[in-house]
């Protein structure tokens, strides 16, 4: 499913409860995270329906490398030759997906959360189970504007990933959380701001502390890596995020 103009020239695929973003401008797109292998067709639809091809995404960039998030790397990098960004310490998640550190055995929340069975399903369906890591992955310098459509700039998010980063957007008053904070957890399928669970989160001290980052841009739209956009603005998100904690 496409939604264009969450904010000013960003758009949102979402599909299987999970979310990429096409930054738009006058350069081309820039792709913000890969999902799932699954998401090929709704990517290819979106694109055309902003009246682009597919050759006129210039990068993807990696909010984070776990599976869902790098899903159709690999595809996009052989069939489009496409650069793949994302920071340092997750280069070799980039390239073993699965790989991850978390916090909580995984087994234990299907058990604990039976409402999230649908939501995982979906992944399941799109592919979750087929993701293979790409190895052709560039560094992101954080606190820099990236030269790729949209200019977004990069700020560290450590937490979740190691290396996962936000990508903030002053001009079209938007921050890309990925999963630093999201509005759907996938593991237990809680609605709202708040950090996901301990069954793919690293370090959730460090995932708190990353949630200063988000508030300090204070931009408008929220806009993370599971569930729908938040417009109340990132320091309200932060606030909610932190009393609800992480499952």
């Amino acid at each position: 499913m496409l939604i264009t103009d969450v904010a000013e020239g960003v758009h949102l695929i979402q599909h299987a409860n999970v979310n990429c973003w096409l930054l738009e401008d006058d350069d081309g797109l820039t792709l913000v995270d890969a999902g799932l292998p699954g998401t090929w067709s709704e990517l290819e639809d979106g694109v055309n329906t902003l009246g682009h091809r597919l050759e006129d995404i210039r990068t993807l960039v990696l909010t984070h490398a776990h599976f869902d998030h790098v899903g159709m790397a690999r595809r996009l990098v052989r069939q489009l030759g496409l650069p793949v960004h994302a920071h340092s310490e997750d280069h070799e998640l980039a390239a073993h997906p699965f790989r991850y550190a978390h916090e909580n055995p995984i087994a234990l929340y299907p058990l604990k959360h039976p409402r999230a069975l649908p939501v995982l399903g979906s992944m399941v369906l799109a592919g979750a189970a087929f993701v293979r890591g790409v190895q052709e992955v560039q560094p992101l310098t954080v606190d820099t504007e990236l030269a790729v459509p949209g200019r977004p700039k990069v700020i560290a998010t450590p937490g979740h990933t190691y290396g996962h980063v936000a990508l903030h957007l002053p001009g079209r008053d938007a921050v890309i959380t990925g999963d630093a904070l999201v509005t759907l957890d996938p593991y237990t399928a809680f609605t709202g701001p708040r950090l996901v669970a301990g069954a793919a989160t690293a370090d959730e001290a460090q995932a708190l502390s990353s949630l200063d980052a988000i508030a300090a841009t204070e931009a408008r739209n929220v806009l993370p890596g599971h569930g729908n956009p938040w417009t109340r603005g990132a320091g309200r998100a932060v606030e909610v995020a932190r009393r609800n904690g992480m499952a």
